[in-house]
């Protein structure tokens, strides 16, 4: 029997409901502890938050946030997974590699650090950057990835990405190297305000103020913006990467949620073009954002999925 896929809207009432009966389900849990820690892996030191016991997901965070950004949907999900958010090469308090920064790499990175945590197969989640990781870390090793959830961004390589509404800003992708980064050093908060406001469907309520500074604190340890534009430098190499990945099509569950206000229904799109199993949700009224703008939508989703 073919698999079929589905897309649909998140529309206002549906998540209301939905995390009512969510919070009802869980009112008398636990809240999981998130303890901080660091490995030696593929021959760099990562930061990595770890919470809660059960059938592991992984959580892979983006450009302009670490995995800090994650601490909302680990005290859900840790609730009933063994849950682990790493820092990816160069981000937070991860080690400020060099190289290696094409999302092939970085996923052989996090694939390192779950298997030396005994983690044989895993759940795994990304956004925005996370979300390329994401997608190499299932191409490079299908059998290990039992469901995967990509929030977004795009999959360089796939399809046609000239008309992408996150690629308005094209000048960003090429904005690494000397020049940029004597303008921004010293000036990171106001570069990342661009992001945190202009992506979002409301830049007053998006990103907090507390995580604003907190993540303009991370990016200004030495080595660290470097190493974020380092990143963009590799998107001809992940182009290149993905396009051969994509051939041999995904088949576990993937689960594709997409920013109404930001880049709609692409990624959904792209995804039925690597994969036979999909779920595509366009989050109504959310931009680039989704854990921070849409929590209440996005976070019972996500727990659902990996259910």
């Amino acid at each position: 029997m073919p698999i079929k896929e589905r897309a649909h809207r998140i529309t206002g009432a549906i998540p209301l409901l939905a995390l009512l009966c969510f919070g009802v389900s869980l009112v008398n849990a636990e809240v999981p502890t998130i303890t901080e820690r660091f490995a030696i892996v593929n021959g760099l030191r990562l930061h990595y938050l770890v919470a809660g016991k059960g059938d592991p997901v992984i959580l892979l965070h983006g450009y302009a946030q670490t995995s800090h950004m994650w601490r909302p949907l680990i005290k859900e999900l840790a609730k009933t997974h063994l849950v682990l958010a790493p820092d990816l090469r160069g981000f937070g308090d991860s080690e400020k590699a060099e190289s290696g920064y094409d999302k092939k790499t970085m996923a052989q990175d996090v694939h390192a650090l779950a298997r030396s945590l005994g983690i044989q197969s895993a759940g795994v989640a990304g956004h925005d950057i996370g979300l390329m990781v994401a997608y190499a870390y299932a191409a490079q090793y299908p059998s290990e990835v039992d469901r995967l959830a990509l929030l977004d961004a795009f999959i360089p390589g796939v399809g046609d990405t000239t008309g992408l509404f996150l690629l308005k800003d094209l000048w960003h992708f090429h904005f690494y190297g000397k020049t940029p980064l004597a303008l921004v050093k010293g000036r990171e908060r106001i570069y990342f305000e661009h992001f945190w406001n202009d992506f979002a469907a409301d830049g007053t309520k998006s990103v907090s103020e507390a995580d604003r500074r907190f993540y303009t604190q991370k990016y200004g340890q030495p080595g660290a913006m470097k190493a974020g534009m380092e990143v963009f430098r590799n998107f001809d190499q992940d182009a290149n990467d993905n396009a051969a990945f994509a051939t041999v099509k995904l088949t576990m569950p993937v689960l594709v949620l997409g920013g109404e206000k930001s880049g709609g229904d692409f990624l959904i799109s792209q995804g039925r073009m690597v994969a036979t199993n999909v779920e595509g949700v366009l989050v109504v009224g959310s931009g680039h954002w989704l854990i921070d703008e849409a929590p209440t939508q996005v976070i019972p989703k996500l727990v659902e999925f990996f259910k």
